[in-house]
């Protein structure tokens, strides 16, 4: 209120310039920076597009056959807060999946959303592009060393990560996370800086 009041003491309602200021009011919703903060970013979604996945995956192996290891079901909801019994060898359905299971399609359908205002052709254009996209990032030179390294930490961290999984049976490994949570994010920060670079 005191801010408003101030305000209409320094504007100059015959002309609608700000008296202090020397220009026009902006009006928040026209001005570039409102719409820069409004409007969805295709990297932010398309994380939330992968994040999702990773957990409807992560949600569907816990259904099928434990992802804590093999026969032992996560409990999601101890398994995050902490909790040191976490697991179960009883498989039946629980809340724990059906919240964990709905997380991950309320991020997969953010990141859809959002991909389809921000990506030409929205999300089929962003789905069906994604395979040439990594197999480019991976094999050419065009972006230099620093994006070829960065692209193939995150590789060999998806890749670690998924082949330990799969092998030991077990999804929820912490170490696991450890190692490939290093490769993911030093390829990801190598990227983000040779980005800025450029």
């Amino acid at each position: 209120m005191y801010c408003r009041v101030i305000f209409d003491l320094l504007s100059d309602s015959d002309n609608g310039y700000t008296e202090h200021l020397g220009r026009p009011p902006v009006n928040m919703s026209e001005s570039a920076w409102m719409e820069s903060l409004t409007r969805p970013s295709k990297t932010l979604s398309a994380s939330a597009v992968l994040l999702g996945t990773w957990l409807a995956l992560l949600t569907i192996v816990n259904l099928t056959q434990g992802a804590y290891s093999e026969g032992r079901k996560v409990l999601w909801l101890k398994f995050l807060t902490g909790v040191k019994e976490s697991s179960t060898t009883e498989m039946s359905f629980v809340i724990d999946d059906a919240v964990f299971g709905l997380v991950s399609v309320v991020i997969f359908a953010v990141g859809v959303m959002g991909l389809n205002k921000s990506h030409e052709g929205g999300f089929s254009s962003w789905a069906s592009g994604l395979p040439s996209c990594i197999m480019s990032c991976l094999l050419t030179f065009d972006g230099g060393f620093k994006k070829l390294a960065s692209s193939w930490l995150v590789a060999l961290g998806v890749l670690f990560y998924v082949t330990w999984s799969i092998s030991e049976t077990t999804w929820v490994d912490p170490g696991v996370y450890s190692v490939a949570i290093v490769l993911i994010s030093f390829g990801v920060g190598i990227g983000v800086l040779s980005e800025s670079e450029s």
